[in-house]
């Protein structure tokens, strides 16, 4: 299997009794399909997986395939702190028919999660996986990071086909890329990195900031892919503002105000996460604004 293209870090939708709202979930697959979107990732960090239950998350996982167009790659974030729930979860995910699954790293005994806990956690998780997995690397959230050389062992692996490396290091993509088969897909979870990532190497993305503008990141992508090396980078540093203050600054509160501010069911985050603040949501409506996705009169 091979991964490649610009993949939206899906946002899960709530209801203000706190309940997952898999309509406004599904409509928000069926505008995704319209997009140049090579397919989604559901229950990721941006999906806000750490706040879902098990039933929750298949629920989530059950949408989004039955949504999502037969051109559109669905992947499944089932990762957890045990092994052997995220085993339990990945063959769940594979029952349902997603064609490979995203795991992150465990984190809660950082101190002990060394480079050999690891190898054998993704491992085993690989040789029980009835589809393929990618490993993800998210330091931001685990405090974890696989390092290249761990990624470039764990891709000797038959079943395990890529990395999502959002380490937000080019330096660290180009040394992954380097060190592992052709065959292996290194993705990246920095848009304010992808275009200099592909250049090292990196066959896309998996964003966040494209669940909100999936139409801008899948342009990155196309054009970074055809050689427009200046035009990927021009558009890539005009959604500078809005990567690193909305996807990155302020996280799924600030994704699900973009979505629903631009007719998408963007909904309510989970606790603790808060709703943004009249103030925060003036500034990233300014981005937007700025960015010409939301007209100024809708904000009136």
């Amino acid at each position: 299997m091979k991964l490649e293209g610009m993949f939206a870090a899906l946002t899960t939708p709530f209801r203000k009794d706190d309940s997952v709202d898999l309509a406004g979930l599904a409509d928000n697959i069926e505008r995704y399909n319209q997009t140049g979107l090579a397919g989604f990732v559901a229950t990721g960090s941006t999906g806000e997986a750490a706040l879902l239950s098990a039933d929750e998350a298949e629920r989530v996982w059950a949408t989004v395939l039955d949504h999502a167009a037969p051109d559109k790659t669905a992947l499944a974030g089932t990762g957890v702190e045990t092994t052997a729930e995220t085993i339990a979860r990945t063959r769940r995910a594979a029952a349902l028919g997603y064609a490979a699954v995203l795991v992150r790293t465990p984190s809660y005994y950082k101190p002990f999660l060394t480079a050999k806990v690891l190898l054998d956690h993704f491992r085993r998780v690989a040789d029980a996986s009835p589809v393929p997995i990618l490993i993800y690397s998210v330091p931001v959230f685990t405090g974890i990071t696989v390092e290249s050389d761990v990624t470039a062992r764990l891709a000797e692996h038959p079943n395990i086909i890529g990395i999502k490396d959002s380490s937000g290091s080019v330096e660290r993509a180009a040394q992954t890329v380097r060190s592992v088969p052709a065959s292996f897909s290194v993705l990246v979870g920095s848009a304010t990195t992808l275009v200099a990532s592909m250049q090292a190497g990196a066959r896309g993305g998996v964003l966040a900031l494209a669940s909100a503008l999936p139409e801008a990141c899948s342009e990155i992508y196309s054009l970074a892919r055809a050689g427009d090396i200046a035009g990927a980078h021009a558009l890539e540093e005009k959604l500078n503002a809005a990567s690193r203050r909305i996807a990155s600054g302020l996280g799924p509160p600030a994704l699900k105000h973009t979505l629903d501010r631009r007719g998408y069911c963007g909904g309510l985050p989970r606790l603790p996460l808060l709703p943004l603040t009249s103030e925060e949501r003036a500034e990233v409506d300014s981005i937007l604004v700025a960015l010409n996705v939301v007209p100024a009169e809708r904000l009136a």
